[in-house]
């Protein structure tokens, strides 16, 4: 169910949903045009149990980085967003070699696979998603 008029969303919407719209949207703490956003995109069940968790971590680590980590792991996950969250990057063969630089010295007449040292060393502990990387134990 799409909702596309703000007007009529209080026939349209679960009692329970109207009321956190009213006592969080209607009172200026949250866009309401990006509330009924987020509950076309995630439902209403979600919108009530993790929006709160969605806006810190977007108002943080921002929105589009939520966004990726919960289209990976799930809207109920997105308290974890900013801890998990590493930076963005090019490639896995990007953050490898950032990396293993900041933990080390990397001598430079060493020649370093950076993909493969992705793949076989950083890829199980920390997950690629749109650019973005996350630690996978959060």
């Amino acid at each position: 169910m799409s909702i596309t008029l703000t007007a009529n969303y209080k026939e349209v919407l679960e009692p329970k949903t109207v009321e956190f719209i009213e006592e969080n949207c209607i009172e200026g703490q949250y866009d309401l045009d990006d509330a009924l956003k987020f509950i076309d995109e995630h439902g209403e069940t979600d919108f009530v149990l993790f929006y709160d968790d969605y806006i810190s971590a977007g108002e943080n680590v921002g929105y589009d980085v939520v966004d990726a980590f919960i289209e990976y792991h799930g809207v109920s996950y997105a308290e974890h967003a900013e801890d998990a969250y590493w930076g963005n990057y090019n490639s896995g063969a990007d953050f490898a070699e950032e990396y293993y630089n900041n933990i080390g010295d990397v001598p430079s007449f060493l020649v370093v696979d950076w993909e493969a040292t992705w793949d076989q060393s950083l890829s199980y502990d920390f997950d690629f998603v749109d650019g973005y990387v996350f630690s996978s134990s959060f």
